[in-house]
């Protein structure tokens, strides 16, 4: 659990990044609208769902634990990958770091979601996936104070500058000397990830054999099933998983550009994603506690769904920093919605566990396409950006409604 912990750090590390790259990126490599800028969440989530399935089939040549060890040293590949991106000034060098490191991350989900949820008791796998979740949003919480206050810093005198400036000569040195900030984080950071590699290579972390466990039972009735289709609740969590990491995408990464567009200066909305993350993190602790004892994975994930209706509501009606504060709501409205979801989409899989793992991750992929719709919807369209933002979330929360009632009963 504590090495699982730490991988789990790393992953909010690198994935709540995005928020600060978004608004950074933006700047630095000259980007005109916030279609082009969220991108950066698109190169990085759309690698889960072509590489979810792969990743399945490394996991069952090579074992979980050697899958981290590939995936550690990819990610530390992909982090290596912003600093030429940086000396050349190119954002597509950049998106191509960000797939390695959605590469790398689809092979470590794929590995380490299936393995907190079999270790102990399908029932309380939200609790074991809440804990090290803390893990990983208390890395989101900071992600924004560290790399926001080294990319970020004077955001708003640099934008004033470049906006004024006459001289490309002199554009071009603000805009070398800003991109270059990225170099000693991600160098620093790819020599971590490889020396965690090594260390989880000497450890004890156990495998566990799941590949016996093929009888499921429906009721009284125990079945031998043949084919990864014949778990319809499997396909149904995956599409839950999809609109739930857009859900988590538009609430924790774009918030900050939601606050620049309320009015409020990039210096201070730069920090907004670790308000959505801080309410993620008050979520966990609490089904740490309720789950499974007060409350079962399919009511805990009923209420969140619940909650984002409501907040997502209210954040249409109020403007202001209450705005901001409705859509950092969201994070406490998510923050069960992954532990609910894993464990009742893979539940009751046995041999199918490793391929049905990698089909829920591929869900992950939501968080690609969301914001490019809620971009198109606001600079193409025209649309009011809280009414955008209000036309792309709530489908979500109402179909994870639904999965939280119904579909995960549906298993033949």
């Amino acid at each position: 659990m504590v090495i699982i912990g730490a991988l789990f750090f790393i992953f909010g590390f690198v994935t709540w990044a995005n928020g600060s790259l978004i608004p950074f990126l933006k700047l630095a490599c000259g980007l005109k609208t916030d279609l082009e800028a969220f991108l950066v969440t698109f190169a990085s989530y759309v690698a889960y769902f072509f590489l979810a399935l792969p990743s399945s089939w490394i996991l069952k040549k090579i074992g979980f634990k050697n899958g981290i060890v590939i995936g550690l040293f990819i990610l530390s590949a992909g982090s290596l990958l912003f600093i030429p991106a940086a000396n050349t000034r190119t954002f597509g060098l950049f998106l191509t770091g960000l797939f390695v490191q959605g590469a790398a991350l689809s092979l470590l989900q794929t590995a380490t979601n299936p393995y907190l949820s079999i270790i102990g008791p399908i029932e309380s796998a939200a609790k074991r996936i809440s804990i090290v979740g803390i893990c990983n949003k208390f890395a989101g919480i900071i992600v924004p104070f560290i790399m926001g206050s080294l990319f970020l810093k004077n955001a708003s005198g640099i934008e004033e500058k470049i906006a004024t400036t006459t001289s490309l000569a002199e554009k071009d040195a603000l805009l070398s000397a800003l991109v270059s900030r990225v170099h000693t984080p991600y160098l620093v950071i790819a020599i971590v990830f490889a020396l965690f590699a090594i260390f989880i290579k000497f450890s004890d972390l156990p495998e566990v054999d799941i590949d016996k466990e093929d009888i499921y039972e429906e009721g009284d009735i125990r079945v031998r099933k043949t084919s990864i289709f014949q778990f319809p609740h499997l396909f149904l969590g995956s599409l839950c998983i999809f609109l739930y990491v857009a859900a988590e995408v538009m609430a924790g990464d774009i918030i900050g550009i939601y606050g620049k567009e309320l009015g409020i200066s990039p210096d201070i909305s730069k920090y907004f994603t670790a308000l959505t993350l801080a309410g993620m993190l008050i979520g966990y602790i609490a089904g740490i506690i309720a789950i499974p004892k007060y409350l079962s994975q399919q009511a805990a994930l009923k209420i969140c769904a619940v909650l984002g209706i409501i907040f997502s509501v209210l954040s249409v009606f109020v403007g202001g920093y209450a705005a901001v504060t409705f859509i950092a709501l969201l994070g406490l409205a998510n923050s069960l919605m992954w532990p609910a979801i894993f464990p009742l989409g893979i539940k009751g899989l046995g041999k199918f566990t490793k391929t049905g793992s990698a089909i829920m991750i591929m869900g992950i992929a939501g968080g690609a396409i969301w914001p490019l719709l809620y971009g198109y919807l606001k600079d193409h369209l025209h649309i009011n950006f809280q009414y955008a933002f209000f036309i792309s979330i709530l489908p979500c929360y109402l179909y994870i409604l639904y999965y939280s009632i119904s579909g995960h009963k549906i298993k033949s």
